[in-house]
C-alpha cells in the first residue's frame, strides 16, 4: 500500500512583498504609442486608458551609468536601457537579472521577516520565469541570506502566472510529509527586462501590463495566517498558443492572445471546467477570492463567469493597479491583502498561465 502524506494542516503564515523603486508605467505607454500606426492611435488610447493599472516598477534605472544620476528619464528614453537601436540582446538582459532578481528577492525577504521570525528554515521554494543563471537564484538567494548549506531547494522555472500556486502547492506538500518543515516560499519577476520592438497593437498592449515584483511568504505547521487546502488544476482544451514565451535573441518575447479574456469566461459556462476551476466549491459559498490579476478584462471574465459581486475581486484589482501583472509575484501581493481583511472561511486562489492552464488551491483563516 501506498503510503499516505500526513493530515497535518499546512498553514500560510506570513508574507512579505517588494517593488522596485522605479515607475515606468507612464514612460512606457508614451514609448509604445509613438510605434502603433495612426490609424490605431484611438483603439490604443482607449485600450491603455481602459487597462486598470496606474503604477508598474521596474529594476532598470532611468538612465545608463554614463550620464548623471540626476538626469530624469526612463530605460526608453535618451541613456535608457532601451534606448539603443536594436534593443540590447538576451546576454544583456540575463546579465540585469543575475544581480536585480536575488536582491529584490531579497527585499521581500526582508519585509516578510518584519512580519514574524523566520526561524530556521529547512526548505526553499523559488518561481521565476522571467529569466535563467546558474548556480540558480535559488542558491543565490540561500547564500546571501545565510541559509545552510543543507537546506533543500526547489527552483521552478517558465511556468508564468500560475507558478505561485505551484510553489505553495509544493510547500503544502512538504509540511504535510514533514509536519516540521519550515519552507520559504520566494517569487521572483523582472518582465520589464523584456520590452520588445514591436509595433503591433496587441503584443504592445499585453507588453503593457508587465512590471516587476517579488513576495516571499513562511509556510508551515503553525496555525497562523491561512490554512492551505486540496489544490487543484486544469486546462482548457486547444488554447495552448494563447499564452506563450519564446526565447529570441532579443529576450524573451511574451505572446498573450487578445482571446484569453473570452476563452476564460466561455470555459467558465461549462460546469465540468467551472468546478474544476474553483475546487469544486460553488462559488456563492466562496467568501475569499484571490485571483490573479494577469489584467483587468481578465478579472472582469471570472467575475461575470462566476456571477461574483462587484467587489469580490477588489483586492486583485488593488495589486493591478499599484503594480501591474507580475507574472508569479502578483497572486502572493493578492493574498498578502487578503491576510489583513477579514476573516476568511471558504477561500480560493485562482490563477491562469501558459496552456492555456488554470491552477488553484483553497484556503481559509487559521483557527
Amino acid at each position: 500500500m501506498t503510503p499516505r502524506l500526513s493530515a497535518v494542516p499546512v498553514y500560510l503564515n506570513a508574507i512579505g512583498t517588494a517593488v522596485p523603486d522605479h515607475d515606468i508605467h507612464h514612460a512606457f505607454i508614451g514609448w509604445a504609442r509613438s510605434r502603433v500606426d495612426p490609424a490605431s492611435a484611438r483603439l490604443f488610447d482607449r485600450m491603455a486608458a481602459r487597462s486598470g493599472i496606474a503604477h508598474r516598477w521596474s529594476v532598470l534605472p532611468p538612465t545608463l551609468r554614463d550620464l548623471p544620476d540626476t538626469t530624469p528619464g526612463s530605460p526608453v528614453d535618451a541613456g535608457g536601457f532601451y534606448a539603443t537601436v536594436p534593443h540590447p540582446g538576451t546576454a544583456d538582459r540575463m546579465a540585469i537579472y543575475a544581480e536585480a532578481a536575488p536582491r529584490l528577492a531579497i527585499d521581500a525577504i526582508g519585509t516578510l521577516q518584519d512580519e514574524m521570525a523566520l526561524g530556521s528554515i529547512t526548505h526553499l521554494v523559488v518561481a521565476s520565469c522571467t529569466g535563467f543563471v546558474a548556480p540558480g537564484i535559488d542558491q543565490i538567494i540561500a547564500r546571501k541570506i545565510g541559509l545552510s548549506s543543507s537546506v533543500e531547494r526547489l527552483l521552478i522555472g517558465f511556468m508564468g502566472c500560475y507558478a505561485a500556486i505551484v510553489a505553495l502547492r509544493s510547500a503544502r506538500h512538504i509540511v504535510r510529509s514533514d509536519p516540521d518543515a519550515r519552507v520559504l516560499v520566494v517569487t521572483v519577476e523582472l518582465s520589464t527586462l523584456h520590452l520588445q520592438a514591436v509595433s503591433e497593437i496587441e503584443p504592445l498592449l499585453a507588453m503593457l501590463q508587465f512590471g516587476d515584483g517579488a513576495a516571499a511568504a513562511l509556510v508551515t505547521a503553525e496555525p497562523i495566517g491561512f490554512e492551505l487546502q486540496a489544490p487543484f488544476a486544469t486546462t482548457l482544451p486547444d488554447s495552448e498558443a494563447l499564452i506563450r514565451w519564446d526565447i529570441t535573441d532579443a529576450g524573451f518575447a511574451m505572446h498573450l492572445s487578445g482571446e484569453v479574456p473570452g476563452r476564460i469566461a466561455q470555459a467558465l459556462t461549462d460546469p465540468a471546467f467551472r468546478a474544476a476551476a474553483s475546487g469544486g466549491q460553488p462559488a456563492e459559498t466562496i467568501d475569499g477570492w484571490a485571483v490573479h490579476a494577469g489584467g483587468r478584462s481578465i478579472l472582469d471574465a471570472v467575475t461575470h463567469a462566476m456571477a461574483l459581486q462587484p467587489d469580490a475581486l477588489d483586492a486583485s484589482r488593488a495589486v493591478l493597479a499599484d503594480n501591474g501583472n507580475m507574472s508569479s509575484a502578483t497572486l502572493m501581493f493578492v493574498l498578502k491583502r487578503l491576510l489583513t481583511g477579514p476573516r476568511i472561511e471558504r477561500g480560493v486562489a485562482l490563477a491562469f498561465g501558459p496552456g492555456l492552464a488554470a491552477e488553484g488551491l483553497g484556503f481559509r483563516s487559521a483557527p
